[in-house]
């Protein structure tokens, strides 16, 4: 009898054992799948920020898809190291577009202007407003890209930049009206910049002293040497350049709100590799304020 009831017991906490492993099992992959996904599909992230008002408000939760131009992958312990990494990419199902949102890591680290780098934990949303390729210019505070009619941006809030420019109220209200490239060559200001050509990669750009203020940052990022003129020389490091072939293609970006948002306007150009993927729906927001969830903004699409 006694053996009996030793038998009954090892076999009932064998089938505990079993039942155990079996959902350990499946809770490990339940989150692989979800670690995958993440990494090569879809993720989320929380706006910060109110840079994107209207189309996003601060507290925000947005699902961003990588698919459409592939999934990154990269070194993520060299990253958080501030070494240098090389970017790969999944094969993508599409291209972002000019008007797309996209979420993309901030370029310039501990806001050194002089110098880009990959900062793994820190993340800026905008809208992409001009492609590699495109040539992008602000005429009276209005977004182009030349040869196109599309309406690029928020152009309400555009408008009213304009409106406060020409009443004299951008200094009033702290507008920071100088942007890139912050050289006494350039006139440039958010009301009117460019024209600025957006590299593609391939392209062959001739090198005059010019052109050396406008991209010598993303060419020191592709080359990790020094870019310079001396005299009427252009030389990257000791090596003598009459033109330059672009490695990476580049995006411009620029934030809703227009007023003061820390966009392409105010640093230059994005490297496509720093493009996380496209903002396609909010699914969960939150009133910072009143720590109310908005129910009617609950798997909104962007747009």
């Amino acid at each position: 009898m006694q053996n009996s009831n030793n038998s009954h017991t090892k076999r009932s906490l064998g089938w505990y054992l079993d039942k155990i492993l079996n959902l350990f099992l499946m809770i490990c992959g339940v989150a692989l799948i979800w670690i995958v996904l993440q990494v090569i599909c879809i993720t989320t992230f929380k706006i910060p920020s109110d840079s994107m008002e209207p189309t996003l408000l601060a507290g925000d939760n947005i699902l961003v898809n990588k698919c459409v131009m592939g999934g990154r992958l990269f070194n993520v312990w060299d990253a958080l190291e501030g070494k240098d990494i090389h970017i790969s990419r999944l094969p993508g199902l599409g291209k972002i577009k000019r008007n797309d949102v996209i979420v993309f890591n901030f370029p310039y680290p501990k806001q050194r202007w002089d110098s880009i780098g990959f900062d793994v934990m820190k993340y800026y949303v905008k809208r992409c407003v001009a492609l590699p390729g495109d040539t992008f210019e602000i005429k009276d505070a209005q977004y182009k890209v030349r040869g196109k009619d599309t309406s690029l941006g928020n152009v309400e809030a555009q408008e009213t930049l304009m409106d406060l420019a020409m009443r004299g109220k951008v200094e009033e209200l702290g507008i920071v009206m100088r942007g890139y490239p912050y050289n006494s060559a350039f006139t440039w200001d958010i009301v009117n910049f460019g024209p600025l050509y957006i590299p593609a990669k391939g392209d062959n750009l001739k090198m005059d002293s010019m052109h050396v203020i406008l991209y010598k940052n993303i060419i020191e990022w592709e080359q990790k040497k020094k870019l310079f003129v001396r005299g009427d020389t252009v030389l990257l490091n000791d090596s003598v350049i009459q033109t330059y072939s672009f490695i990476k293609n580049y995006c411009f970006v620029a934030g809703d709100k227009v007023m003061n948002s820390q966009d392409s306007r105010y640093w230059g150009l994005l490297p496509e590799p720093f493009i996380v993927g496209k903002a396609v729906r909010i699914w969960k927001s939150v009133d910072n304020n009143t720590n109310k969830i908005r129910w009617n903004r609950i798997f909104k699409k962007i747009e």
